[in-house]
């Protein structure tokens, strides 16, 4: 398997935040963050981390793996749900500490394991309290996991 991306110790500031080689830095837990967003609309489906093998999985299959912090192990987005993440494109930030992934959402077409197409299907409306935007649920979770 190859690497695909390089350690970004090797890079001086300027290669790093102006150069053309993609070299990852993945904080202390060895996780970067990854924003998915949908191809065509633009929106925001979810955000999640990854690890170096997550990032590496992604690259070489064109499907989106993450890291699960909770279960402690990589996971291929829709593995259970069906509704795979195919990669379409993957940019990076300034300082290549977050990865924003174009992606086409299969199946039913959520992305959030609540069933809805983005896990942002809440607003803050007084810094304590969450109004629901009705966004439908696509599947039921009791039904899938």
């Amino acid at each position: 398997m190859s690497t695909l991306f390089v350690d970004p110790s090797t890079l001086s500031h300027a290669e790093q935040e102006e150069g053309t080689v993609f070299a990852p830095k993945f904080d202390a837990n060895g996780l970067v963050t990854a924003v998915a967003q949908e191809a065509g609309s633009n929106r925001i489906l979810m955000v999640a981390h990854m690890n170096a093998k997550a990032l590496r999985l992604t690259l070489e299959t064109g499907e989106v793996h993450y890291f699960s912090r909770s279960r402690g192990r990589i996971w291929k987005k829709g593995e259970s749900s069906g509704e795979i993440q195919k990669l379409v494109e993957m940019r990076t930030d300034c300082d290549q500490d977050v990865v924003l992934m174009s992606v086409e959402q299969t199946g039913r077409g959520a992305a959030c394991h609540t069933g809805r197409k983005s896990c942002f299907y809440r607003v803050v409306v007084d810094g304590q309290t969450l109004r629901p935007t009705g966004e439908p649920r696509l599947f039921d979770p009791k039904d899938v996991y």
